[in-house]
């Protein structure tokens, strides 16, 4: 493969900068930089090293060369990393230098394509690099780490393994037919099979949950105007991100900012009140408003303590007996004796929660950050986030494809379909836990995943 270079920290002002080769030609690229013996160098060791100008040998810079000689590196090649002085400038320079020596400019993710490639790592882990690097919370770095030390790729090798020992005993079954005493009977491998299955289901069960941790869950809030839902929204962020005002429809669109809560990724919205308007902007904003509750993975609905719940705000209200509701009474500290019910008789919603809170004196608040995470990440907040998870759409459809294919091949032996065309099922089964490692890997795919990696990763 061509030798290929890039950097590998991010544009702008910074204390280094890190630039970073990988290929044959590393070695050969790195000695026409330096008066340095590039052979020499030890590896793993960061080694001073100045480099020069290939054309007119003016002094670049002074930098630290740390060499990984194959297939003791990250891609398995030979690779080099020039930690510079950061900066727009110097970094730049050192990568011109070395595109002029002989490397190539790196595509997005070529490195870690590589390294799928050479066998370095599967396509879960290096899904797990692209995790890592876009973690906004704890929860969903410690999901990526558990991915990336091959916690879902171990566990769909041992079923893809149990598959293949499936298909063994199948074949002895088709070949030996008459045997009493063969591997396994029919009724067994079926048996066999339905419990892979059943593997397969139980971890799609846990999918939403892991989308959700790579994205973060939308939880939108919403109310009537000058109900509290923009002094809630910033003392949930900690800072002040919306407009307060007691002038009722300040808010007219939706403002979104993210915030973890017990290590847990949220994207919290905050929304026009909705009401009858007559103002074109504030109509605006509740169309975008309805627009956001449509999406919202939990909606937190605001009404003030002592206010009385209008005709407008049931319907509205009964509108969203599909979401998992929160149900808020706010500005608790202007109404410590109200008796009114949080919830009306004969309004037929079941929130999920109910709780009194004050933006003022903090009631109910911390009780509304620790009830959260487990509404929205209920099993995970139980079991914790180390465990095989599957965090990306193209690793639910594999998984899908092969749980289907398997139920698939239940259900024709079952109905008496020739087994030698059932089986073709368990082939396909395996086909699918295999793509999902990239074990057989379709450049499309590859192609599509590396599309969305950094330059120098």
């Amino acid at each position: 493969m061509d030798t290929i270079a890039a950097r590998a920290t991010a544009l702008g002002p910074g204390a280094l900068g890190v630039v970073r080769l990988s290929g044959g030609g590393a070695f050969e690229i790195l000695q026409r930089l330096t008066p340095v013996a590039v052979k020499d160098i030890p590896s793993r060791t960061a080694s001073l090293v100045l480099l020069q100008n290939p054309g007119n040998q003016t002094l670049l810079d002074q930098t630290l060369v740390t060499v990984y000689r194959k297939p003791n590196s990250y891609t398995g090649e030979d690779v080099i990393e020039i930690s510079c002085h950061g900066g727009s400038l110097v970094p730049e320079l050192v990568l011109e230098s070395c595109l002029e020596s002989g490397a190539r400019k790196a595509e997005p993710g070529e490195f870690t394509r590589r390294a799928v490639l050479n066998g370095k790592m599967d396509l879960i882990q290096a899904e797990a690099v692209l995790g890592l690097v876009g973690a906004t919370s704890r929860a969903s770095h410690e999901a990526s780490l558990y991915q990336l030390e091959r916690g879902l790729s171990t566990l769909v090798e041992e079923i893809r393994g149990e598959l293949v020992e499936l298909q063994v005993s199948l074949a002895s079954c088709i070949d030996f037919p008459e045997e009493d005493e063969g591997p396994a009977t029919m009724a067994d491998i079926v048996e066999n099979a339905s419990r892979l299955e059943s593997r397969l289901t139980a971890l799609i069960a846990n999918a939403p949950e892991g989308e959700l941790l790579r994205e973060g869950a939308l939880v939108v809030l919403a109310g009537p105007p000058n109900s509290g839902k923009s002094s809630l929204y910033n003392k949930l962020l900690g800072r002040e991100r919306a407009i307060v005002s007691e002038v009722p429809g300040t808010t007219r669109d939706a403002i979104e900012a993210s915030i973890s809560l017990d290590g847990f990724p949220f994207r919290l919205v905050d929304t026009a009140g909705i009401r009858a308007s007559l103002d074109t902007i504030e109509r605006l904003g509740i169309e975008v408003a309805k627009e956001q509750l449509g999406r919202a993975d939990l909606v937190i609905f605001c009404l003030e303590a002592g206010a009385p719940m209008s005709d407008e705000v049931k319907d509205f209200l009964v509108d969203l007996k599909a979401t998992s509701l929160v149900f808020l009474r706010t500005k608790k500290d202007l109404w410590p004796a109200t008796s009114e019910k949080l919830i009306p008789e004969g309004l037929e919603i079941t929130p999920v929660a109910t709780i009194e809170v004050s933006s003022i004196d903090n009631t109910g608040i911390l009780e509304l950050r620790k009830l959260l995470p487990g509404l929205v990440y209920g099993g995970l907040v139980k079991s914790g986030v180390s465990v095989p998870l599957l965090l990306w759409e193209r690793q639910i459809k594999a998984v899908e494809s092969a749980r289907v294919h398997i139920k698939k091949f239940i259900m024709e032996t079952n109905s008496e379909v020739p087994i030698e065309l059932a089986c073709v099922h368990l082939q396909s089964a395996e086909t699918y836990l295999q793509e999902l490692t990239g074990e057989v890997a379709l450049e499309e795919v590859l192609d599509r995943l590396f599309a969305s990696f950094c330059i120098g990763k």
